[in-house]
């Protein structure tokens, strides 16, 4: 018996599939795909949400002294004449981060390998690198999904069967967070 569906690609066809798959459920919270697919689908993403719940409290907060650049109301640097050349003001800042202890910090690498990184880009804007931002997912597994499924034992996602697909009559299924 097999350990996993082949369906129907190669292996290097099929692990991008699962890996765009799995994104953009953790991204979305729902996906419509075949039936097969999302079982596949499932087993990967119900593995990380678990990995994520297991580390979301092992890390320690620090405080870090930063030298952020001195902006404007526009949110341009604010410049100044220094020897005849321009050049950016900063000022010092006190921050507290977030700092992983090495068995988050393993769980955060091995979250990586899986999912693509998300760039979302506003709708006015579409097309253009303006107001464009990358998606923390590993972020949000840890502090969202790691905190909402910290009392579940298994069972992070649901499937809804929504019919045969028109083209082939393949079935349709829902995908989603529980």
């Amino acid at each position: 018996m097999a350990k996993y569906r082949k369906l129907g690609k190669t292996s290097s066809q099929r692990k991008a599939l699962l890996r765009n798959q799995v994104t953009a459920l953790l991204h979305h919270g729902k996906i419509v795909t075949t039936e097969a697919r999302a079982k596949e689908v499932r087993k990967i993403a119900e593995g990380l949400i678990a990995m994520a719940i297991k580390e979301k409290d092992n890390f320690e907060t620090v405080k870090v002294t930063a030298k952020v650049p001195v902006k404007d109301k526009d949110g341009k640097r604010v410049k100044e004449v220094v020897d005849g050349k321009r050049v950016t003001q900063f000022e010092m800042v006190e921050k507290e981060i977030k700092k992983d202890l090495p068995s988050r910090l393993h769980a955060r690498r091995q979250i990586l390998r899986v999912l693509y990184p998300v760039v979302e880009v506003p709708k006015e804007a579409a097309g253009r690198k303006r107001n464009t931002r990358e998606v923390d997912l590993v972020a949000k597994m840890f502090d969202e999904y790691g905190t909402k499924y910290a009392d579940r034992k298994g069972g992070y996602t649901r499937i809804i069967k929504i019919g045969p697909r028109k083209g082939d009559a393949a079935m349709q299924v829902i995908l989603e967070l529980v």
